[in-house]
């Protein structure tokens, strides 16, 4: 596979829909005429560019003459910024430090500034892209979330938004191994009772680290560096997480397990996942209930995926022992939280990356990032996508919705812990191949794989270099239909190639997870399950279920859902043979309750069933 290179351009009018195709470091294509094309340059930001004659200004307010005698671009800081990040902004633009802005003072100062950087307390919202007039090229997050940034109409006016998500990694890992050994040595506790004038020793007796289970949620950057240091501490590390690399793992001594296995084996267990949809609340009471009674828990990465209250009566109840978190679903979380004031658990104020040197490391690093926007770069840290065409976007909609969809199927497939390593696309079209660019479609296949289970925003700008960076590597095929090239597309589907699945029947023949799907009348559709013909509409969510094909089955589960009040949108059966297997595909508005799928599984006909979110 070829190096990754980050396509650059030239032409801004080129966009996904050009017959000039942009080669991919991470994809390989195969068709059965397919045409090289030169390579163009993309410039997703543009500015002017500076002059070496021209006057550094730095300045505390903002002056019309100062900004206007000099032809480079000018960069306001709205949140204290590391030296070192300063320092380099300095040698490129003009630098306007101005802290604690409202909104009103940042919209009234925004149309004078080429880029704004912040941190996460000021926010930046449509109204600040409005006041812009268009000027504001680049909005620069200094960390890693980018809640505050209103994406959409960043998009929407052209501006990139890019951030520092790297920087503060060893920093976190240190501050979860302080976290895992204060706890365990109870540390904090011993602290405050000394001080209060007591000595109790007998109280505070702690727990060994050495050949005790870490368990490791989460192996990207910092979780992998938090196994490192507890390897050097004589622990017995494992890890989840579907994306990591086993060898990677391997490489440090880290066995990569199934999500059950490692809380259900784990002494200590470390958070280092990202907070979304999936992941939210993902340690609550049935969970804890799964884990060895006594069990200790580190929290470094995100308040939510901690079910908090559930914590609370895990404590009580003496499932978790002690408990370390330095975030919280709400922060700085309520003075009479009961979980702060537990006694078993310690607490620190968010302080992951509060190190002089990650501070300096990402402010260095955002300002790189800026910097480089404003020179015409691709950002390989841009969380938002470039404009495309309203005509472009018009004929591709209903397939670029389709193509995430059966990103996000085709992952929620996948079972244990192996991870997803090894993708096959293929697109079905009467169009010739330098006649549909699939960039656009294989950036949100990308993103449905990654995004349910990751923090990382994909999109046409990052997602070659997202999937590269974890390893997954995209393989696209070109099947030439005859016909009118009037639509771009007949169907695409998504072949997930060495993993397991928890729908059996989604295996094709050759042992990979199969998904394909269309669009009718711009509405798009899952065609094919594994080797079976189904036809739902990709709307809500979906139920699959394996059966013997046999009368009232569709009567039977949807008086089922009808029970619960959920709304069924499509039902949909694709068969082998009368009175043989079978698979029914269930469109629902609505995501069933455990009791209903239960009911559902409970049918003596049904043999599997998955429930899928879209």
């Amino acid at each position: 596979m070829a190096s990754l290179r980050t396509p650059t351009v030239q032409n801004p009018s080129l966009s996904p829909s050009s017959k000039t195709r942009l080669p991919c470091a991470t994809s390989s294509s195969n068709s059965l005429r397919f045409s090289s094309a030169p390579h163009r340059r993309l410039i997703i930001v543009s500015s002017s560019a500076p002059s070496s004659k021209s006057t550094v200004l730095v300045a505390e307010k903002f002056g019309e003459a100062g900004i206007a005698a000099s032809s480079k671009p000018t960069v306001l800081v709205a949140e204290k910024l590391g030296e070192a990040g300063i320092e380099l902004l300095k040698k490129f633009t003009n630098v306007v430090c101005e802290y604690n802005l409202s909104l009103e003072e940042l919209c009234s100062k925004i149309s004078l500034c080429d880029a704004l950087i912040v941190r996460s307390g000021t926010k930046v919202t449509r109204e600040v892209f409005e006041a812009s007039g268009g000027r504001l090229k680049v909005v620069g997050r200094a960390g890693v979330g980018i809640d505050n940034v209103d994406l959409a109409a960043a998009t929407e006016f052209g501006c990139l938004v890019v951030n520092a998500p790297t920087a503060n990694t060893v920093a976190a890992a240190e501050h979860g191994i302080a976290l895992l050994a204060a706890m365990a040595r109870n540390v904090a506790q011993a602290d405050a009772s000394v001080k209060a004038g007591k000595w109790q020793r007998n109280k505070y007796v702690g727990v060994s680290l050495v050949g005790k289970t870490l368990a490791v949620m989460g192996f990207g950057k910092v979780g992998s560096e938090v196994a490192r240091r507890a390897k050097g501490l004589g622990m017995h590390v494992v890890a989840h997480d579907p994306y990591a690399a086993a060898d990677r793992a391997r490489a440090i001594g880290v066995d990569l397990v199934s999500f059950d296995e490692a809380i259900s084996s784990a002494d200590f267990i470390s958070l280092h996942m990202p907070l979304t949809p999936a992941t939210s609340k993902i340690l609550n009471d049935e969970t804890f209930a799964k884990m060895k009674k006594g069990v200790r828990i580190v929290n470094v990465a995100r308040g939510g995926v901690i079910d908090e209250e559930a914590l609370v009566r895990a404590l009580d109840s003496g499932i978790v022992a002690q408990a370390a978190l330095d975030v919280f679903t709400e922060e700085p979380p309520p003075k009479d939280s009961k979980l702060v004031q537990h006694e078993k658990v310690t607490v620190t104020p968010h302080l992951g990356a509060s190190t002089v040197e990650a501070q300096e490391g990402v402010a260095i690093e955002i300002a790189e990032a800026v910097v480089g926007a404003l020179k015409g770069e691709l950002a390989a840290t841009a969380v938002n996508a470039p404009m495309v065409p309203a005509e472009v976007l018009t004929e591709l909609k209903p397939f670029v919705e389709l193509a995430e969809k059966l990103g996000r199927l085709a992952v929620q497939l996948v079972a244990g812990g192996l991870g997803v390593k090894t993708v096959k696309v293929s697109y079905a079209s009467s169009r010739a191949p330098d006649d549909l660019d699939t960039r656009l479609l294989r950036a949100m296949i990308i993103k449905g794989l990654i995004e349910p289970i990751s923090s990382v925003f994909v999109n046409l700008v990052n997602a070659d270099y997202t999937a590269k960076q974890r390893g997954l590597r995209i393989t696209e095929e070109r099947i030439i239909l005859d016909g009118s090239p009037e639509n771009p597309l007949e169907s695409i589907q998504v072949q997930i190639a060495n993993v397991e699945s928890k729908f059996a029947s989604a295996m094709s023949e050759t042992g990979e997870i199969k998904v394909e799907g269309r669009v009718k009348d711009g509405v798009p559709y899952l065609s094919k399950v594994g080797s079976f013909d189904v036809d739902v509409s990709l709307e809500g969510s979906i139920i699959l279920c394996r059966q013997v094909d046999q009368p009232g089955m569709i009567g039977k589960v949807g008086n089922i859902l009808g029970d619960e009040n959920i709304n069924v949108s499509f039902m949909s059966v694709g068969r082998i043979a009368p009175r043989k297997q079978a698979v029914m595909a269930i469109g629902v508005d609505e995501p069933p309750s455990k009791e209903a799928l239960k009911k559902i599984g409970d049918v003596p006909a049904i043999e599997e069933f998955v429930f899928l979110k879209l």
